[in-house]
């Protein structure tokens, strides 16, 4: 899958993407165009925006998505917001059934 191996290349190599699904988006979108010999430093928003409403770039939910799951299956993959949230979601059920949290 190529997204999969690409996202993952991405989050490998480029740390602050693993906490910022906007960078990592427009990582993998600037690629793209660029596969597609689209010039960034030409195109105009509304050109942009075409190219996006016309299905050119992949879909930025399953970039979430992808990066997401890579991060649940390898744990190098992830950022610091990861172990933030899951900490703090794990304190907070912990908590409801009555074990002791610090």
């Amino acid at each position: 899958m190529k997204i999969k191996n690409e996202v993952k290349r991405i989050l490998e190599n480029v740390y602050h993407n693993r906490d910022n699904d906007y960078r990592l988006i427009a990582n993998i979108w600037s690629k793209e165009m660029q596969e597609k010999n689209i010039d960034l430093t030409t195109i105009n928003a509304y050109q942009f925006l075409k190219i996006f409403a016309e299905g050119k770039l992949t879909n930025p939910e399953s970039i979430r998505r992808m990066r997401a799951k890579l991060q649940e299956e390898h744990e190098h993959l992830r950022g610091k917001k990861y172990y933030e949230r899951n900490g703090r979601i794990q304190n907070q059920w912990k908590k409801e059934l009555g074990y002791e949290t610090k």
